[in-house]
């Protein structure tokens, strides 16, 4: 895959700081070694050390070239306490509580990057969703004037006829179940910023319904619409449209029928579903039946590249999400 090559290729240029909170896990530990091997990332692995050593040894891999922190003993502890507080104090967090927080390595981890200390994350591999996005909203946040964070999956279907040389992207895959159409806006114009910044390629972005341009007639059809009205008000330089049936927005002859004139229909890269159900079922249906393979879920929306990765992930999927993490860093400005 050509376009993974690339993206390897300016994650070895800029080398960014990845703190991975799951510092013994064994698939991490392995994914790991290889990013260190291929120099795409500088890494950093929390949790004891000795105990970070043990596992490495015990599946045989190399993790010489990583920075290894222990956030019980680590000196930065009260400065990250001090951030935690002008964050926290008026919600109740003392001292003592925010000491003890830092004790847990996916606490600690988005302290590091709101601090300077390191420039993304990724974790996932042995915790729930919940337990590694909390601290993440509560200490990074979402980006400036940004309301929703969403979910994408970079899906490789291995078929240049489609989206971008075979890539095409789907959102929102993993974050909020019922979007209203301001919040399906701005997933479609995060998602077409994220296609531009990581695939390097200039998004057109399909609004997914089962109506194609007033076929149906339904509140549901009229969200998307709306939705896509609000997004080009958003973005003006943003190539979308909507709304389309799934086989308006990728084959071109019926693209030509239901959507003459269309600058989307037909040449999609981008698929915006209109909800969380949808999106996901359809990832799945896609990386199920159609093997294609599926980097993510990137998040979109936060303050700084933070992505989560799933307890079934593969090796090879961990390195391709760490890839991918730091080149968000390369685009996203430092937190403060």
């Amino acid at each position: 895959m050509e376009l993974l090559k690339r993206a390897f290729i300016i994650a070895q240029r800029h080398r960014k700081r990845i703190v991975l909170p799951e510092g013994t896990d064994h698939k991490i530990l392995r994914a790991a070694d290889i990013v260190l091997k291929q120099n795409l990332a500088h890494i950093i692995l929390l949790g004891n050390r000795k105990e970070i050593e043990d596992a490495a040894a015990s599946v045989g891999v190399d993790i010489e070239g990583a920075e290894l922190i222990e956030p019980l003993i680590d000196s930065r502890r009260e400065i990250y306490a001090d951030l935690m507080l002008k964050i926290r104090e008026e919600k109740g967090l003392t001292r003592e509580d925010a000491l003890a927080m830092l004790n847990d390595p996916l606490v600690f981890a988005p302290l590091m990057i709101l601090n300077g200390d390191a420039d993304g994350e990724l974790a996932g591999a042995s915790h729930l969703t919940g337990d590694v996005l909390r601290p993440v909203f509560q200490y990074i946040g979402k980006q400036k004037g940004v309301n929703a964070v969403s979910g994408a999956f970079f899906m490789f279907v291995n078929d240049p006829h489609f989206g971008h040389e075979g890539f095409l992207v789907f959102a929102d895959c993993s974050v909020i179940p019922e979007p209203n159409a301001e919040q399906l806006a701005e997933i479609a114009v995060q998602t077409g910023r994220s296609a531009r910044s990581i695939l390097g390629a200039e998004p057109r972005v399909a609004m997914l319904s089962f109506s194609t341009k007033g076929s149906a007639s339904h509140p549901l059809v009229e969200k998307v619409v709306e939705a896509t009205r609000l997004a080009r008000e958003m973005d003006p330089s943003l190539i979308v449209d909507g709304e389309m049936q799934l086989e308006a927005a990728l084959i071109p002859e019926v693209a030509q029928l239901t959507a003459p004139g269309s600058e989307v229909a037909g040449r999609a890269n981008v698929l915006v579903f209109p909800g969380l159900e949808s999106a996901n079922i359809g990832y799945n249906l896609v990386h199920r039946l159609a093997k294609a393979e599926a980097i993510g879920p990137v998040l979109q929306g936060l303050a700084a590249p933070v992505n989560h990765i799933s307890r079934g992930c593969s090796v090879s999927q961990l390195v391709n999400m760490i890839t991918v993490t730091a080149i968000q860093a390369i685009g996203i400005p430092q937190v403060s």
